[in-house]
């Protein structure tokens, strides 16, 4: 509560100094008399040491004036939905529409919206200098902008393009007016949902050479940053780490890709591509730009499952469809290159990838279905401690006889713990796991 409260007041005082920003500008604008020279002169907020995210992200920034009242303008309506309505209302109360001040209505938030007209007037009025300095702001390689925390929209088109609004990301917002990072929620702007376990690494049953290349990734992830900046190695470097992931289904692929996000500190988010693949001309590409894009900077892991959908082999172009789904792979190359995190692709066969996809992967992991020293300890850790085997029972004999990958022994383990339950008994018998057994070859068309 005292966080909650503490963001509440900074915010409340930041708001505040916009407003005096405001109502500076507007005054030396109108020619009336104003306590301040000019914008910069008005005082600063002081919040006293405080540990809220806006203050650390001020100060770890190292924001100069502009961008805080940029940022500030940006995140007005959440704070206060009649800010700027009030603040002209009050200092131009004869004024009606005023152009110079930009801004313009929602479709359902009636209140004023800010747009990149309204960021220069605040900064500069009128003075086409000062006002070209306050445009480089909104540049798309200003920093404040490549990170997605701050957003100039399309503006309507043969409109002036600072006509578009003045947006703060979305995850930001979160950031600053709940002291946590805001996380996406899954929709056809974001087509992925993020994953997560109960798990750990020891829950994890893989071959030493798979579990050792897995290390790999999970230390690439926590030093990645140290590598590229500290080191100096990003002038030979790409940004992202590009991994594959194959073998079977059931191997681990995707308890893997949650693990190196749970013990890395990571989000994990697991691509749906049955949303972002369209059959629509341009559609695949748009879907992946805005997914990718919200992603950018914010140290998430990307898990492309059952990757080949999308990142098939290319054809041979014998007609308008093979070209653009050419040129869709041909995108997500580059798309891929581009993300800063780790990517992950799964498969449950390599060959069906594009090879000029396979070359550009720095880690290429196999999981192999489990041998039977593997299918044992998946035998021995699946069983909850509360069951117990019956003497006929021989687990080792099981694990030699019947090939299972994890999930599928995972699968008769259920199936063996409710037939139990159903008897009122906390006994697992060797019928019980035969019929389980028999019910997942099934699932696969052999016979137990």
């Amino acid at each position: 509560m005292e966080n909650t409260d503490t963001t509440a007041l900074v915010l409340h005082r930041e708001l505040e100094y916009l407003a005096k920003v405001i109502e500076t500008r507007i005054l030396l604008q109108t020619g009336q008399p104003s306590p301040f020279p000019d914008i910069e002169a008005v005082p600063l907020p002081d919040h006293g040491g405080t540990t809220d995210t806006w203050t650390g992200f001020v100060q770890k920034q190292n924001l100069g004036i502009p961008e805080r009242i940029v940022l500030l303008i940006a995140l007005a309506p959440y704070l206060d939905p009649d800010f700027f309505d009030r603040m002209v209302g009050r200092l131009l109360p004869q004024a009606g529409d005023y152009p110079q001040i930009g801004g313009l209505r929602g479709k359902q938030f009636r209140g004023f919206l800010p747009t990149g007209e309204t960021a220069l007037f605040v900064l500069g009025g009128l003075d086409p200098l000062r006002r070209q300095a306050a445009r480089h702001l909104l540049d798309a390689d200003h920093e404040l902008v490549r990170s997605g925390v701050l957003l100039l929209d399309e503006a309507p088109d043969h409109e002036p393009p600072m006509a578009g609004r003045l947006l703060i990301g979305r995850d930001y917002v979160d950031l600053f007016m709940l002291n946590r990072p805001g996380r996406p929620r899954f929709s056809m702007s974001f087509p992925a949902e993020r994953i997560t376990t109960a798990m750990g690494w020891q829950d994890l049953v893989l071959p030493a050479s798979t579990l050792a290349h897995v290390r790999e990734l999970e230390t690439w992830t926590l030093h990645h940053h140290t590598l590229l900046q500290d080191w100096g190695m990003k002038k030979y470097l790409r940004p992202g780490y590009r991994a594959l992931f194959h073998g079977p289904p059931g191997t681990g692929k995707t308890l893997t890709a949650t693990l190196l996000g749970k013990n890395t500190g990571r989000d994990v988010y697991r691509v749906d591509l049955s949303m972002v693949v369209s059959k629509f001309i341009g559609e695949t590409e748009k879907n992946l730009s805005q997914l990718f894009a919200r992603a950018e900077n914010k140290n998430w892991i990307l898990f492309f499952d059952e990757a080949d959908a999308l990142f098939g082999k290319r054809t041979g172009v014998r007609d308008a469809h093979d070209k653009y789904a050419n040129q869709e792979v041909s995108y997500l190359l580059q798309r891929v290159e581009q993300f800063d995190g780790l990517v992950i692709l799964a498969t449950n066969f390599r060959n069906n990838l594009d090879d000029a996809f396979v070359r550009r992967f720095q880690s290429i992991i196999h999981f192999p279905m489990p041998g039977p020293a593997e299918r044992l300890k998946l035998w021995q850790q699946s069983l909850p401690a509360q069951v117990s085997l019956a003497h006929s029972v021989d687990l080792s004999q099981i694990a030699r006889q019947y090939e299972m990958s994890g999930s599928s022994i995972l699968n008769v383990v259920q199936f063996c713990c409710l037939q139990a339950l159903a008897r009122g008994s906390h006994e697992v018998g060797q019928e019980d796991l035969h019929a389980g057994i028999r019910r997942e070859y099934a699932k696969e068309g052999k016979v137990a």
